[in-house]
């Protein structure tokens, strides 16, 4: 792994679900050893969706290319076996809810005792300290709480729904890694490390676009809809202000006005948006609109229906997105690559390999991040802190 970015890194990870597995999947693609610390139950994700021979596709995406060890917190010894892991980690992830580390005897100030160069981090939905530290955050929550629901629901119409990414969890493991590497090259020219107290709800508004909208007080944001019906029973999307589309195809394309003398803005909106209709659809096919589009400069986009087929478009092939692997029972599977490309380094999974069983590395990673003995080992096994899968 000595031509991957982060080499040599230990990262010690309690996260499971998505903010956080995420994150660490990715420190791991970079050449990290991250070491999974899985409860005797098992992470819930691993009977999300439709599981292959018991094996789940969203905890082999999250979850691959990290070893494994089982460990009951609650057993006698299991204190001092992380204690000992901590000592020898460079980043600690956890996305319990505030305080439950504490209550283990494993928290950021009994870490960092044992560690002054441990850098952790710290996801929950808000903060440490915020008034709501105790709550129950998955990403729904957020995404309700923000206004990114009712957002979608005003522009799109319709029920209000969940958006279909866990958008909260998603952006919060990449500001993790954004913060992980921050507090590296801050350890790198103090020797400290640092906990970092990463809040959901601090990320969803730090990356909403949106916004001003909401600062300026300036909602509701002008109704639009980007997507339009195409020739062969296709949709495609249009992006870009409606006001400006109109002028590109009124004004290069030939397209009428067909709005009367004097007409209020509503009527005209409603009439030249009818008329755009017409003219995407009267494109003898889906190849002849999408070469006026490009002959106009305009950006668009074909809605594909989400399924397999989306991973069979040219550059979804070409850029690699999809990788073969076999998950923890065995079998082949797909799952999705890591999207860095270097132009020194390496990064990525290959087709070597595969999810890790709970517990699997119970022995091989001890042994290699505490060189304990299998005597110690088995001390462990036999009090119940380590489990076998």
């Amino acid at each position: 792994m000595t031509d991957f970015p982060l080499a040599g890194l230990k990262v010690l990870d309690f996260t499971r679900v998505v903010a956080g597995p995420y994150a660490t999947r990715m420190l791991s693609d970079l050449g990290a050893d991250v070491l999974k610390i899985e409860p005797p139950e098992g992470d819930v994700t691993r009977k999300l969706g439709n599981p292959v021979e018991g094996v789940s596709g969203y905890y082999l995406q999250q979850n691959i290319g990290k070893r494994n060890i089982c460990v009951d917190l609650k057993a006698d010894g299991a204190r001092a076996l992380i204690l000992k892991l901590a000592a020898e980690a460079d980043i600690v992830t956890e996305n319990f809810r505030p305080g439950i580390m504490d209550k283990f005897g494993i928290g950021w100030d009994d870490l960092s005792k044992v560690n002054p160069g441990l850098i952790m981090l710290s996801i929950s939905g808000y903060g440490q300290t915020g008034p709501d530290r105790e709550k129950a955050a998955y990403a729904p929550v957020l995404h309700a709480e923000t206004g990114l629901i009712a957002r979608q629901q005003q522009i799109g119409g319709g029920q209000a729904t969940d958006i279909q990414l866990a958008v909260a969890d998603s952006y919060s493991s990449l500001h993790g890694i954004v913060a992980i590497l921050a507090a590296l090259r801050a350890r790198d020219q103090t020797g400290e490390g640092q906990h970092i107290d990463l809040a959901m709800i601090n990320v969803l508004h730090s990356v909403d676009d949106y916004a001003y909208w909401a600062l300026e007080d300036a909602w509701p944001k002008p109704e639009e809809n980007s997507v339009w019906d195409a020739p062969d029973n296709r949709k495609i999307l249009i992006t870009g202000d409606m006001k400006w589309i109109w002028v590109i195809f009124s004004t290069r394309d030939g397209v009428a006005d067909p709005t009367p003398e004097g007409a209020d803005i509503e009527t005209k909106v409603r009439m030249r948006r009818e008329t755009m209709e017409k003219h995407i659809l009267g494109h003898e096919s889906f190849a002849a609109l999408t070469a006026t589009l490009d002959r106009l400069n305009l950006a668009w986009g074909e809605v594909h229906p989400f399924g397999p087929a989306i991973y069979e478009q040219p550059s979804v092939k070409a850029n690699g997105v999809v990788v073969d692997v076999t998950d923890d029972a065995g079998n082949p599977r797909r799952t999705i690559q890591s999207p860095y490309r270097f132009s020194k380094s390496k990064s990525g999974i290959d087709t070597d390999t595969k999810t890790a069983k709970r517990g699997e590395h119970n022995v091989a990673a001890l042994q290699d991040w505490l060189d304990l003995s299998d005597e110690e080992i088995s001390a462990l096994a036999d009090g119940k802190a380590l489990i076998s899968a």
